[in-house]
């Protein structure tokens, strides 16, 4: 398993990884930081390049990766990076999240860390990350790569689109639909539904700047 990224999300997915006694073959993946050591908490390989993951791809049975790194857009870019070069996206769950297990269908590449609370009848698109204590509730569905920040809290019948942040303990209300490329303010209530490209913020939640398209 390669986890791309050896920074701050790596380091939580590295506990989960020693609790579901997944240490073994584990590297990480940074290409661009200048302020990494050689090892990973002196124990872990850091892979540097995209052509030394390919070999790691290419010598093992198991060619796996996860997103060790926040970000809707760049978790989506590296995730195709790594596709490219043969790695098969993969999610990490942490044993301490509670994920239902009726009509509960999660998308490839996921990362649940501790606390996270799935009710039944949810629907999660790949790539998702979704940061400790976080609650999504019944008969919603998420897109692509959406990253959802600590605490907060979907309520049910909701929709967000792909590419979608959701900052610190917002709450999204009951059957709200949220737009694609939409960021939500830490602390927002969201009240009414949200278009597409755009910032919003407050009690209740209003649009406080347009954000531009997103052009793949």
């Amino acid at each position: 398993m390669i986890v791309a990224g050896a920074k701050g999300l790596a380091k939580e997915l590295l506990e989960i990884f020693l609790q579901t006694d997944a240490l073994t073959g584990l590297y990480f993946f940074d290409n661009l930081s200048a302020d990494i050591p050689e090892k990973f908490f002196n124990r872990f390989s850091i892979v540097r390049t995209f052509d030394e993951a390919e070999k790691i791809f290419l010598q093992t049975a198991d060619p796996s990766f996860s997103l060790g790194l926040g970000s809707p857009v760049l978790r989506r870019r590296l995730c195709n990076q790594f596709l490219e070069i043969g790695g098969r996206l993969t999610s990490v769950i942490s044993p301490k999240a509670d994920i239902g297990h009726f009509d509960t269908m999660l998308g490839d590449g996921c990362c649940i860390l501790p606390g996270v609370v799935i009710t039944n009848s949810v629907t999660v698109g790949k790539g998702c990350l979704f940061n400790p204590n976080a609650t999504i509730s019944h008969d919603s569905a998420l897109g692509d790569f959406v990253e959802v920040s600590p605490g907060v809290n979907v309520t049910g019948n909701c929709r967000i689109g792909d590419y979608c942040f959701l900052g610190s303990n917002c709450v999204i209300l009951p059957k709200i639909s949220i737009g694609k490329n939409v960021t939500v303010a830490a602390g927002a209530v969201v009240t009414k539904d949200v278009p597409d490209n755009c910032m919003v913020a407050g009690v209740p939640a209003v649009v406080k700047k347009r954000l531009e398209p997103l052009t793949f």
